[in-house]
């Protein structure tokens, strides 16, 4: 069990919703490693938004905006704060360095002058000369007040204030007024390379001044706003946040009259379109698919050539309409009513195909990514090796393109944790854990102790993985002494049995010549060799080979066998090709090299590791000829994976991913869960093996991605504090590498930091990248200056419909 986020309090950013323990790394020097690309090797994948001028965007309109869900807080700063908080926020309030459209913090006019370090030495010192239009929409000026009542309240020094964000402000050692009201002076006690994170948004002191006004006085609505935007309504009811024109905005004005922000669960959101109620929202790649064939069927006469009843062929149509035609009354009244359905279904689809030629898909790449996440806490995955031989495993290149092509997008894989391709400090350091390998992976596998003999052996009843290694010295003595007991007993047996045998073959002799007087056949317990369906073991046990107990019974107790005695030398043999079949394990002399055509079976063997009549799953051309274990545990982990309609893709990733795994004896034991509890009671509780989840991009790694991959530290409970490292591996090396980098006023040393640190995430093989996500905004075809914004913010005030071509034409009234 592990205590998950940040309490109270705590001096960390939690950022919303995406390593040897030791910190000694057994690979060759990580500084320089990289996969031989250098910082931003290829370009950001451009925005999307229709830009125009705004003298083309016309004055007036409301544009409808969807949004998951209606948010649980508008304070920013709390730990339940969302992307619709957000997305609203950034209409409503001040963000001194939004990010441009490769990434990068810009210092925003409309609120800042200027803002610089002034000093160095022995203080670092940052002067902000704010914008001397700059006001709160009450009147009042933006100024000092508000910067230190947000330190305060954000500094981590009173535990009133409920926050999840302080990374930056307990540095921070006082704040001032400068040579006038204009100038705010930040003097830190420790150098902060991220200063330029800090104040963004900006509250207004009446939100941050007292722990009451910060934990519930900014819930559902805030007191004074400086954005384009102000706050009108906020109407759960109807789920439903209303903004209108800042009269006492001094930048430039709106062109929309208001922005209603509506709350639309993303599969719902086809006929939201349709009907008209959203004119912006993240769509999925199903209904991407459906505007761009209603954008092609645009001039076609007749019913679109795809839709309901579009794969019904003509002998099929030819059927469905005799049955309707036909003597059987009853028959033709099912059949037409059939028919009837399926008329309505494809007008239904129709009239919405035709609604959806009024929408525009814009696409671009999100600023988050999606990794696979690797629960070093326990089990198999605690070892180092294992993990390396998981991501090793990985066609990283085919996910990539399972997601990205279909969509038009650009389909690399990522090479960073902490930046993404065409970011400043981006650079591939994937080559400090190596790519896809197969028998790299399975080597790393058999030195780890997992073997295809291992899924044979008889367990001593330790458990498989890093835990199985440690046997103490009293232990091997008691399993030495039980092994010299067990040998006794069995060369016991074996002597009985070979009396027997001896015995059975005298009879047999002697019925030689009888034999040929009978009607022709074998005895079929002694003289045959089993058929493929006999099991060594009571079925009803459902055990294994290498498994000798049965429930009910003390480990080491007596198998029993479900065959005579002369015959188990027999079985024996049978049970030793079909191991063979799994795999060449060396277990036996007796075992033959190759396994007969006749003794295959397609699937695999049965009842070799199910019970009778279960066959094993058929594996691929290059897959590991068997399961592997250790100590007769297999080699299995559990793969958890959202449920929920708009997961599609996720889940078709972690299909393949399990596939990839099962090349090299991995199996996979996929859990599909609930959306809403996947995150919660799944990869933040630790209660999984293998994950697929996102973490969104950032210009500030060394201080937002710090508590990522920081290492886990054991509560006095015994748990582990993981911040928000779910994955649970970690080094001090890594965390003093962020820790460096945060202090570094260097901008080019601290960028060299964090690719070292990078490198060395790779190497740990807790989380590995995969693919920055795809964004895809359906928009009305005549908005401009919004859709996919990529790593870019919206400016708000630009948004409006495009003024009509001709000239003189009126624009189009709107709602």
């Amino acid at each position: 069990m592990s205590h998950v986020g940040v309490p109270r309090g705590a001096a960390r950013k939690r950022r919303s919703l995406a390593l040897l323990t030791t910190g000694v790394l057994t690979i060759p020097v990580l500084a320089g490693c990289s996969s031989g690309k250098e910082e931003a090797p290829t370009s950001v994948v451009p925005q999307d938004i229709a830009p125009a001028a705004r003298t083309q965007v016309a004055d007036g309109s409301t544009v409808n905006w969807a949004i998951d869900a209606m948010p649980a807080t508008l304070n920013a700063f709390q730990a339940d704060a969302d992307s619709a908080t957000g997305r609203i926020t950034g209409a409503l309030l001040p963000t001194l360095f939004p990010l441009d459209a490769k990434g990068r913090p810009q210092l925003n006019p409309d609120y800042l002058e200027s803002a610089k370090v002034v000093e160095n030495e022995p203080r670092q010192v940052v002067l902000y000369r704010l914008n001397q239009q700059a006001v709160w929409s009450d009147g009042r000026e933006i100024g000092a007040p508000d910067f230190v009542a947000q330190w305060r309240a954000l500094s981590g020094k009173d535990s009133a204030f409920w926050t999840a964000r302080n990374a930056g402000y307990e540095r921070i050692e006082k704040i001032e007024r400068g040579a006038d009201d204009l100038e705010v002076k930040v003097t830190f006690a420790k150098p902060y390379a991220d200063w330029r994170s800090l104040f963004s948004p900006l509250y207004p002191k009446q939100v941050t001044g007292s722990p009451d006004a910060f934990n519930d006085g900014t819930r559902s609505t805030i007191k004074a706003t400086a954005g384009p935007f102000r706050l009108r309504d906020v109407d759960k009811e109807t789920g439903s946040v209303t903004l209108t024109r800042n009269p006492r905005w001094w930048g430039s004005p709106a062109k929309l009259d208001s922005l209603v922000f509506k709350a639309v669960k993303p599969q719902d959101r086809t006929e939201a379109l349709t009907e008209g109620k959203i004119d912006v929202a993240d769509i999925d790649p199903a209904a991407a698919h459906r505007i761009a064939q209603a954008a092609r069927d645009v001039g076609n006469s007749g019913p679109p050539a795809h839709g309901p009843g579009s794969g019904t062929t003509p002998a099929a149509a030819l059927r469905s309409w005799a049955l309707a035609h036909g003597s059987d009354e009853d028959a033709a009244a099912v059949a037409q009513a059939a028919r009837d359905e399926q008329a309505r279904a494809a007008e239904a689809y129709a009239t919405e195909q035709n609604d959806l030629r009024g929408y525009v898909v814009r696409k671009s790449l999100e600023p988050a990514y999606t990794q696979l996440a690797l629960n070093g806490e326990t089990g198999p995955l605690a070892d180092d090796r294992v993990r390396r031989a998981v991501a090793r495993a990985l066609d990283r290149q085919q996910l990539v393109d399972t997601v990205l092509k279909p969509l038009g997008l650009p389909a690399a894989p990522l090479g960073s944790h902490l930046a993404l391709a065409g970011q400043p400090g981006y650079k591939d350091s994937s080559g400090a854990l190596g790519g896809q390998d197969t028998k790299q992976a399975q080597a790393l596998l058999a030195d780890a102790g997992w073997t295809q003999e291992g899924a044979l052996k008889k367990t001593d009843g330790t458990k498989a993985g890093s835990e199985g290694e440690k046997q103490t010295d009293k232990k091997a003595e008691a399993d030495k002494k039980a092994a010299e007991d067990k040998k006794a007993a069995e060369d016991k047996k074996a002597a009985d049995e070979k009396a027997a045998k001896e015995k059975a073959e005298e009879k047999a002799a002697e019925k030689k010549d009888d034999g040929k007087k009978d009607d022709g056949k074998k005895d079929d317990a002694a003289g045959r060799e089993p058929a493929k369906d006999d099991g060594l073991y009571i079925v009803g046990d459902d055990s294994k080979p290498g498994d000798d107990s049965k429930p009910g019974e003390a480990e080491g107790a007596v198998t029993r066998v479900i065959a005579p005695a002369p015959a188990a030398a027999v079985q024996s043999a049978a049970l030793l090709r079909q191991a063979g079949r799994l795999g060449e394990t060396g277990a036996s002399e007796d075992a033959p090299a190759r396994i007969a055509a006749q003794d295959r079976q397609p699937g695999g063997a049965a009842g070799a590791y199910a019970p009778v009549g279960t066959a094993a799953p058929a594996q691929a051309p290059d897959a590991a000829r068997g399961p592997l274990g250790k100590n007769g545990k297999p080699l299995s982990l559990r793969f958890v994976l959202p449920s929920g309609p708009g997961s599609e893709s996720l889940r078709g990733v972690g299909d393949r991913i399990a596939a990839m795994l099962d090349t090299i004896g991995i199996r996979t034991e996929i859990t599909k869960v609930s959306d809403e509890s996947y995150f919660r009671d799944h990869v933040a509780s630790g209660d999984y093996d293998l994950a697929l989840y996102s973490w969104p991009a950032t210009a500030y790694p060394a201080t937002d991605d710090r508590p990522i991959f920081a290492k886990p530290v054991p509560a006095t409970d015994g748990s582990l504090l993981v911040e928000q490292n779910y994955t649970r591996v970690g080094s001090d090396h890594i965390d003093q590498l962020f820790d460096q980098a945060a202090g570094e006023l260097d901008e080019s040393a601290a960028t060299k930091l964090m690719k070292q640190a990078d490198a060395r995430i790779w190497a740990a093989a807790g989380s590995i990248p995969l693919y920055q996500r795809p964004q895809l905004v359906a928009t009305d075809k005549k908005l401009v200056n919004v859709g996919a914004f990529g790593f870019g913010v919206p400016r708000y005030q630009d948004i409006g419909f495009k003024k009509p071509q001709s000239a003189g034409a009126p624009a189009a009234p709107r709602k």
